[in-house]
């Protein structure tokens, strides 16, 4: 299985909010897909990110945020994962700042 359908199914089992992965291979070269989701809690951020981390198979290059869980950033090079509460999510807004990015997957959105 690849790496982002892993994540996915790894969030997806902790019931994380509002997936969407976007391909930002032609528009920047630190990553290949960003995949954001939001949880309805920090403890649920945290258990959304170790699931990743249990079912990625590899170790990410770094976690970032963790420990506050309103960002949590984990940076597995070709795919970098986003794990916002709604608050923080709605504050970034990376799928509009990634506005020209392909979307591949959206769920839950309302």
């Amino acid at each position: 299985m690849e790496l982002l359908d892993l994540i996915v199914q790894a969030a997806e089992e902790k019931k994380a909010e509002n997936i969407s992965v976007l391909k930002v291979t032609e528009l920047t070269t630190i990553a290949d897909f960003f995949f954001i989701t939001n949880g309805l809690s920090k403890t649920q951020n945290q258990a959304i990110a170790d699931e990743i981390l249990k079912k990625a198979g590899q170790k990410p290059f770094s976690v970032e945020g963790y420990d506050l869980a309103e960002w949590i950033l984990i940076d597995f090079g070709d795919v970098i994962v986003h794990i916002f509460t709604e608050e923080k999510r709605a504050t970034y807004n990376l799928e509009s700042l990634w506005a020209d990015a392909e979307k591949l997957i959206r769920r839950n959105e309302d």
